[in-house]
C-alpha cells in the first residue's frame, strides 16, 4: 500500500499470480508503512500448490529462522495485529498511508517538473516519475553524489539513492539545481 497508496493496487500482481495457480513467496514489511522502524516487523507469505509442498517449504523456513533467533520479540507483531484487526484502526491507517504515499508522489512530480524546467540539455528525467516508494535513484554516480554532499549539503547514498520522504515541496527546486549541477559538471 505504501508504493501507490492503495493496498488493492499494490497487491494486484500478487493476487494475479495466486489466481493463476502460481507458487510464490511474498515478503511484506510493516516497518515503514506503520512507522515501526525499530521493530523490523514483517512477514513472509508462501503460496504452495499442495500441502506436501507447503510442509517442505515450512521446514526450510524454520531451518533459516532458527539460527537467527529462538524467540523473536512479539510486541511489534501485536501492534500490527491490533491495527489490521480493528476495522476503525485499519481504515485510519489506510487513510494515513494513502496520504503519505500521495505526498511522496507530489514531491516526485515537483522534482521532475523542476528538473525538466531547469535542465536545458534535453535529458529525460521521467525515470523519477516511473519509480515508486520513498526512495529514488537519481542516476548519479559516487563522485556526483559526493558533490551533492560537499557542495550542496544534500545527503544520499553513494550510488545516487535519495530519500524523497524527507523532501518538502519547497526544497524540490534546490534539489533539482543540485542534481543538475552534479550531473552535468562532475564526472
Amino acid at each position: 500500500g505504501f508504493a501507490s497508496g492503495s493496498l488493492d493496487a499494490d497487491a494486484s500482481s500478487v493476487r494475479l499470480f495466486a489466481a493463476r495457480g502460481m507458487e510464490l513467496l511474498v515478503a511484506q514489511s510493516y516497518s515503514k508503512n506503520l512507522g515501526l522502524y525499530a521493530e523490523r516487523i514483517g512477514a513472509i507469505n508462501v503460496v504452495c500448490s499442495s500441502a506436501d509442498a507447503a510442509a517442505r517449504v515450512k521446514s526450510q523456513l524454520k531451518r533459516i529462522a532458527r539460527p537467527m533467533y529462538s524467540n523473536p520479540p512479539v510486541h511489534g507483531a501485536r501492534i500490527v495485529a491490533n491495527v489490521v484487526g480493528d476495522p476503525a484502526l485499519f481504515n485510519e491507517w489506510k487513510a494515513e498511508m494513502e496520504m503519505m504515499a500521495g505526498r511522496i508522489k507530489n514531491v516526485r512530480q515537483k522534482l521532475f517538473d523542476s528538473l525538466s524546467a531547469k535542465d536545458k540539455s534535453g535529458k529525460d528525467w521521467s525515470f523519477i516519475l516511473k519509480q515508486i516508494g520513498m526512495f529514488s535513484f537519481t542516476g548519479l554516480n559516487k563522485a556526483q553524489s559526493d558533490n551533492m554532499t560537499n557542495k550542496w549539503h544534500v545527503y544520499m547514498t553513494k550510488d545516487g539513492r535519495i530519500s524523497l520522504a524527507g523532501l518538502s515541496l519547497a526544497k524540490c527546486e534546490y534539489l533539482a539545481d543540485a542534481i543538475i549541477d552534479s550531473y552535468h559538471n562532475v564526472s
